[in-house]
């Protein structure tokens, strides 16, 4: 890394509906591999020397139950807390609200737990260079667009991948760039913190990631990602965690 200094805030999005994820639970509070997958995502960011704050958003309807699960983690791990909004913009506001005055700020879903802090090392290098930068990969399948959906879905054509990247996150900016975004009108119709930047006429730079960095959707996702993460690095550590090992939320 370029520099030790704790330049980044990062804002953990984990107050979505999971409405494709059916269970007890929702994505970010499933198990895998002993700990809840929000854990996994923290843990990537919590001892960087270059993170100076990562805030949790969580919804209004589990705050109460986040609280009473994963209190004691939060303050182990020195984590801040809010409350997310109905849209997923109005919770990475929220997130921003408590970055305080970090210079950059870097948006990761809280079910992407297998980011590896490579990743987040070029991503950070990019985004300080340029100000504005994402973790994506080339699409390497072809792709169709139908014409409907459904059980008579047709295809209308194929649509040519050259130069067609997926996004993921983390998504890293200027914090008054990010903040600048979010101020605009019609945010709710973004589906990503990159598209609204973009939408200021500002160009983001691409940081190759890994297909592997997937976005847990369905419980059988979490079966993928808990063979991932038994193959990749550990996050960096300061010390011993003691809430490592727990089973939380089974």
């Amino acid at each position: 890394m370029a520099e030790s200094s704790p330049q980044f805030a990062v804002v953990l999005v984990a107050a979505g509906r999971s409405t494709r994820f059916s269970g007890v639970y929702k994505k970010p509070f499933a198990p895998l591999d002993g700990r809840a997958v929000w854990l996994h995502s923290a843990e990537r960011f919590v001892n960087r020397d270059d993170v100076s704050r990562v805030v949790v958003v969580v919804s209004d309807e589990d705050r109460e139950e986040f609280d009473q699960k994963f209190g004691a983690n939060v303050m182990i791990l020195g984590l801040a807390v809010c409350r997310g909004g109905k849209e997923r913009a109005d919770s990475v506001r929220s997130g921003l609200a408590k970055v305080g005055d970090a210079e950059f700020v870097a948006v990761h879903d809280a079910a992407r737990p297998c980011v590896t802090d490579k990743e987040i090392d070029s991503l950070f290098d990019r985004t300080r260079a340029t100000g504005a930068a994402i973790l994506a990969s080339p699409v390497a399948s072809t792709l169709k667009r139908v014409e409907s959906t459904g059980e008579g879905a047709m295809i209308g054509e194929t649509v040519p991948r050259v130069g067609l990247w997926a996004a993921q996150t983390p998504q890293a900016f200027r914090r008054d760039l990010l903040e600048r975004a979010y101020a605009a009108d019609d945010v709710a119709t973004a589906t990503d913190d990159a598209q609204l930047v973009e939408r200021l006429g500002e160009r983001v730079a691409i940081v190759e990631g890994s297909p592997l960095n997937l976005k847990i959707t369905t419980k059988a996702d979490l079966k993928l990602a808990e063979q991932i993460l038994r193959v990749k690095p550990p996050p960096k550590s300061k010390g011993v965690n003691p809430f490592a090992d727990d089973d939380l939320w089974r």
